[in-house]
């Protein structure tokens, strides 16, 4: 979807911090420069360069990347939610899922392992998902919800809760349209 691959190319270019693993000097590319780095400290930068630099071992991220335990816990605090209600996911949570099983994924061939961890947060990456949409059809058939609970939805979700809600509505008036039953 156009919506999505829009969202993940903002992901991509917004700053994230990255701690430097060694020195480095300054990298210039062309109209940017980055660096240089000192061990041990923190830097903020876009996270397509980011990603780069952590592949050649030069920064690492710092710790707000998914794990397995984390999706345990989102998936955890997603069904103990009063009916009606959904909670708010971490900032960027869909893009850093997809680069979490990917990576994860792509780390077979090195550790097979992995592949029980791999299933694991691929089946509760879909719990996860499954949980939420179900509660944002349950929203978008009702009544327009708050600013306050429509916050709670990651970007991608608003997405399909707008369209949902449109398609519903649509259809709640045409089933009911008395003046066509003639």
């Amino acid at each position: 979807m156009k919506k999505i691959k829009k969202l993940d190319f903002c992901y991509e270019n917004l700053l994230v911090k990255v701690i430097a693993d060694s020195d480095h000097p300054e990298i210039k590319l062309t109209g940017l420069s980055i660096g240089p780095f000192k061990e041990g400290n923190e830097y903020e930068i876009y996270y397509w360069i980011a990603r780069e630099l952590a592949k050649s071992n030069i920064v690492h991220f710092t710790d707000d990347d998914l794990d397995t335990s984390k999706l345990y816990k989102i998936k955890w605090r997603e069904r103990n939610q009063i009916a009606g209600q959904i909670s708010k996911l971490p900032e960027g949570f869909y893009p850093k899922l997809r680069r979490y099983l990917v990576k994860s994924k792509d780390e077979l061939t090195l550790y097979p392992e992995k592949n029980r961890e791999y299933d694991k947060a691929k089946d509760l990456a879909w719990d996860i998902i499954n949980l939420r949409l179900k509660k944002i059809v349950t929203l978008s058939s009702g009544p327009n919800q708050t600013d306050f609970l429509l916050k709670k939805l990651a970007h991608e979700e608003r997405f399909i809760y707008q369209k949902l809600g449109r398609i519903i509505n649509n259809w709640k008036e045409h089933i009911l349209n008395l003046e066509g039953a003639n």
